[in-house]
């Protein structure tokens, strides 16, 4: 079997400069770029993954997951709308070196990575079972949101699931710990 690497929600719109920006979302970005990048230009050794796959905030009319006076829980200011650069993944990531990109939240809220699905239509855990996978890497922002909610459904899909704490940022140190508790317990390895 195979391992992955799922990049989450690394776009403009979630770093330092974006409508709903995370501090350290740019040098996520940035550590998750050299990173992908080295593995690129290695030709000496195989990178420790077989696939890596990413997901994007891609909302057109997602309801009441935008407000003009967002509770910052349920509701948020408007944020990776399709068309617009916010939506765009962080150019620390050039070239994107994505297997496949994982589309979620069109018309709706969509935290988890496993709700999106690529532009032909294929689902997120099929795409990872039809490509062998059984272990996955999770990395991206935010860690008390769609990286929590994209590993929770990992582990709950079966999948060996481990998220690497020091290329994830979060909103706020509490919930980010929560998250970090509520996916070990879960069975979520954290590196």
């Amino acid at each position: 079997m195979k391992r992955a690497l799922i990049v989450v929600d690394v776009q403009n719109d979630f770093c330092e400069g974006g409508s709903l920006p995370v501090a350290g979302g740019a040098d996520v970005a940035s550590d998750i770029g050299e990173l992908l990048h080295h593995w690129t230009r290695q030709d000496d050794h195989a990178p420790p993954y077989d696939v890596v796959v990413a997901s994007k905030d891609h909302h057109v009319d997602p309801g009441h997951h935008w407000a003009k006076e967002p509770d910052f829980v349920e509701s948020w200011p408007v944020h990776c709308k399709v068309g617009t650069d916010g939506e765009a993944f962080h150019p620390n990531l050039d070239p994107q070196p994505f297997d496949a990109i994982f589309l979620k939240g069109e018309h709706a809220a969509a935290y988890s990575a496993f709700e999106g699905r690529t532009v032909e239509g294929h689902a997120l855990a099929d795409w990872l079972r039809s490509h062998e996978v059984d272990r996955l890497d999770i990395c991206g922002i935010a860690t008390d949101y769609c990286v929590r909610c994209t590993a929770l459904d990992a582990a709950k899909e079966g999948f060996r699931t481990r998220v690497l704490t020091d290329l994830c940022a979060g909103v706020a140190p509490e919930t980010s710990e929560r998250a970090l508790a509520e996916m070990q317990d879960a069975g979520v390895t954290l590196r």
